[in-house]
């Protein structure tokens, strides 16, 4: 009786898992079609090839001045032998202390790499969302994520539909902060001398965007 109950415990979750209706997408994907992801990634790596020259200098500079140190070392003597040698030790000890700091596990490359990704991954959750509501998804996959898709029929992969509206989504939101910028600079010129008729400044109300998580 025991193993009956278990049977058909695991043929009704089986049951279950099978009525969810699944569809997969590529956030890897959405994330490289995204124009304001793809220039706040631009800007970062620039950052990152300028720390990386910095250092190749710092790394040349310190070689030079090792090499020199070892080759003198031996006309050199008490505190002059000291000084030089501490110079060299230290400049070694930066190296090591920015490599870490910067291009280690937790340094700022990693840091302002995920702080870069984090807004546009939360953007890509609620689209998801709000795809998966529409078509009435109870599972989603990310082939992003070491997920291997063998096969794959088109009806089931729903990236095309989340990048869709999420592109209208962050239009929306430019539309919004631009709109935001001008009410401001419109207003900041009436402080400046502009008065209505009664003499009066009058103050612009900032209208509030509508719903981002509308799907046409």
């Amino acid at each position: 009786m025991k193993k009956l109950a278990i049977f058909v415990t695991i043929l009704f979750a089986a049951t279950q898992i099978y009525a969810q209706k699944i569809g997969v997408v590529d956030t890897n994907y959405i994330l490289s079609k995204l124009p304001q992801y793809k220039d706040a990634e631009s800007r970062l790596n620039s950052q990152i090839s300028q720390w990386q020259s910095d250092l190749q200098k710092q790394q040349a500079d310190y070689e030079r001045k090792r090499e020199a140190f070892e080759n003198e070392k031996v006309l050199l003597v008490g505190e002059q032998l000291k000084m030089r040698e501490k110079e060299v030790v230290d400049m070694e000890a930066s190296i090591r202390n920015t490599i870490g700091a910067r291009f280690g596990t937790n340094g700022e490359v990693n840091q302002l790499r995920s702080n870069l990704t984090k807004p546009f991954q939360d953007q890509i959750w609620n689209a998801i969302k709000t795809v998966s509501t529409k078509n009435s998804l109870g599972i989603v996959l990310d082939k992003s994520n070491n997920i291997s898709v063998i096969f794959l029929d088109k009806k089931y992969d729903y990236t095309d539909a989340v990048l869709s509206l999420l592109g209208k989504n962050l239009a929306k939101d430019e539309k919004a902060n631009a709109g935001s910028a001008s009410s401001g600079a419109l207003n900041g010129k009436e402080q400046n001398g502009r008065t209505s008729p009664k003499g009066k400044i009058k103050s612009m109300q900032r209208r509030t965007p509508g719903d981002s998580s509308d799907m046409k």
